[in-house]
């Protein structure tokens, strides 16, 4: 939504197709549809992403859309430092969730760096908070804002 408009949260939609070669995942064409909100309070930063995944070709794809939310909380240290954590999880197939001990999720303790309003740089080093995740991932995002 435009800042101009003045909600109380920021409120944004995305979608994702993807391809990933076969021998990376048993879903080769993915669909991804994301409701972002988010807000700045001073040197806070909250946002929740829920988001709706669907295999369109591969082992799943007879499946229906999986859940998989994930929250971000960080603190501005300086105008250039946030740190934060993440949390990444994949619920499962909605309306047929598994137990929690069989569903992907992760923590990631983060470090956000505000080079310039044009890009963003984020790291984490996260790990797997149940036997189905992996035990431990490095992430890195960088990225142009339009």
């Amino acid at each position: 939504m435009p800042e101009d408009w003045h909600w109380p949260v920021g409120l944004s939609l995305s979608t994702e197709v993807g391809y990933q070669q076969p021998q990376f995942s048993e879903d080769t064409w993915t669909w991804e549809i994301r409701l972002i909100m988010d807000k700045q309070w001073g040197p806070w930063y909250f946002s929740v992403n829920t988001a709706f995944e669907k295999a369109i070709q591969g082992a799943n794809s007879a499946n229906g859309w999986d859940f998989a939310p994930s929250v971000k909380i960080s603190y501005d240290l300086t105008k250039l430092i946030a740190i934060g954590v993440e949390y990444y999880g994949d619920l499962g197939e909605i309306g047929q969730f598994p137990p929690g001990n069989q569903q992907q999720q992760q923590l990631f303790p983060t470090i956000d760096l505000n080079f310039s309003p044009d890009w963003e740089f984020n790291f984490g080093v996260g790990f797997g908070l149940t036997s189905k995740t992996d035990g431990l991932i490095v992430k890195l995002i960088l990225g142009r804002r339009f």
